[in-house]
């Protein structure tokens, strides 16, 4: 099977999560409903509904013809910089990019896993902010003065399409390196890719994917700083991707032949949300190679202390609790990214701690963010790796569709999700990891 961090594969493991959801005592997989709200989107990302209803979605765009980096592929391609991001709004029924131009950084020529516009928020007063991810040379400039660039949180006027900086995350990040750990990636880029964020009051809180940490900020600019640092974890026996011929391993991969029986991995956050005790929740999507069963699901309380609330999930990218407390994780994909499947899962968490995975695979893709709108619908960004066929799914969580008529039908209709079982630019348990392929190689696609 080619190795392509953006080839897909017809590979499940239907029966595996289904006996493993058996004796973890997780409910098998619902059959639940679910349209196609938007398409025909450049690498979707985040989302997330206007007081007046309209949901707006950022794309990180296809890149363009500017600068130039090793890219996250196992092919060699170069990740070049553009001025493709952008926002969209789907309001009555009609979809429409309401802010063009934005900064974007993908994959040659294909336009695949690309970086910018990451997410959008609205405080309680229905003002819009836009988180752009990424970070860049600190001493080069890809974009004219005064224009949108890397590792920004904004406030957006949707009327004129202006953005003014909050904050610049890329910038404090170089100057503080939180987790300590080398603060430029093997490209020579800032280790920040701010990936998610979301509001409470008047502070922003925001993970930093390459990073590893969750960061404060006043709407008004004031008092940025860094909130915790996402602990790492060792993993035994890790399976590393064997190349194919003409492909080449990820720089911190160990040689062939020579994988170590212990690795020290670092988180990769990519999602961050309130819950209804008030504390913080923070989903991971952990680091190459991107282990099965690894991510977890933190709690951080009032006091600051972070403990793990749920683990035992694959690639989770991000989460949301819906008016009943329910707390749903997406993952991106089922498998490591490296094996090229790209089938994901939306799993609810009741308040008891039951778990049910509601989706998997079925044209669920590359997940990449998930918001719960007033009604209890969840709306997931989906196929977020690739140009022009971005998705946004509305996914109904209490109208059920009829369930297949035979255990075959079920096992390939509707998998159970296997709960149990990105490098600073490189991906590596001893580098800073990020967000979506360079995510996973200090992006997230």
């Amino acid at each position: 099977m080619p190795l392509s961090l953006i080839s897909k594969s017809a590979l499940s493991f239907t029966l595996l999560t289904v006996c493993l959801a058996v004796f973890s005592e997780i409910k098998p997989a619902k059959a639940v409903s679910f349209s196609v709200l938007a398409d025909g989107l450049d690498n979707v990302r985040g989302l997330n509904f206007a007081p007046d209803g309209s949901l707006y979605i950022t794309e990180s765009g296809v890149g363009g013809d500017g600068r130039c980096i090793p890219g996250p592929s196992l092919e060699g391609l170069l990740s070049c910089a553009g001025t493709s991001g952008a926002v969209t709004r789907v309001k009555d029924g009609k979809q429409e990019r309401v802010i063009t131009g934005l900064p974007s950084i993908a994959l040659r020529p294909t336009g695949t896993t690309g970086e910018g516009p990451q997410d959008i928020q609205f405080d309680r007063l229905g003002n819009p902010y836009l988180l752009i991810g990424y970070a860049g040379n600190p001493t080069i400039s890809d974009f004219p003065k005064n224009s949108p660039s890397w590792g920004q949180l904004y406030k957006v006027d949707l009327k004129t399409g202006s953005l003014k900086s909050i904050a610049d995350l890329a910038k404090y990040e170089f100057a503080n390196n939180a987790d300590g750990v080398d603060v430029l990636d093997v490209s020579g880029e800032i280790a920040s890719n701010p990936y998610a964020f979301t509001i409470k009051d008047d502070t922003a809180y925001i993970v930093d994917a390459a990073a590893n940490n969750v960061l404060t900020v006043g709407l008004d600019g004031s008092d940025l700083k860094s909130l915790t640092v996402l602990p790492t974890q060792k993993i035994t026996n890790p399976i590393f991707p064997a190349p194919e011929p003409g492909q080449v391993l990820p720089p911190d991969a160990p040689p062939s032949g020579q994988t170590p029986q212990e690795i020290e991995i670092q988180s990769v956050p990519t999602g961050v949300t309130f819950g209804p005790d008030g504390a913080i929740y923070v989903s991971e999507y952990t680091g190459f190679p991107f282990p099965e069963g690894k991510a977890r699901i933190f709690r951080i309380g009032v006091d600051g202390e972070t403990t793990v609330y749920a683990d035992g999930f694959t690639q989770l990218s991000d989460l949301a609790f819906d008016a009943e407390s329910n707390l749903y994780a997406l993952q991106y994909g089922n498998e490591p990214q490296w094996k090229g499947v790209s089938d994901g899962s939306l799993v609810q968490i009741a308040p008891d701690g039951t778990r049910t995975t509601l989706l998997s695979g079925n044209g669920l893709e590359s997940a990449t963010a998930l918001t719960v709108s007033p009604d209890g619908a969840v709306y997931v960004s989906n196929k977020g790796d690739r140009p022009g066929q971005g998705q946004v799914l509305r996914i109904d969580t209490t109208k059920k569709v009829p369930e297949p008529t035979s255990i075959l039908g079920l096992l390939v209709g509707f998998g159970a999700l296997g709960v149990c079982s990105f490098t600073k630019r490189s991906p590596s348990g001893n580098s800073k990891l990020q967000a979506m392929i360079r995510i996973m190689a200090r992006r997230l696609a």
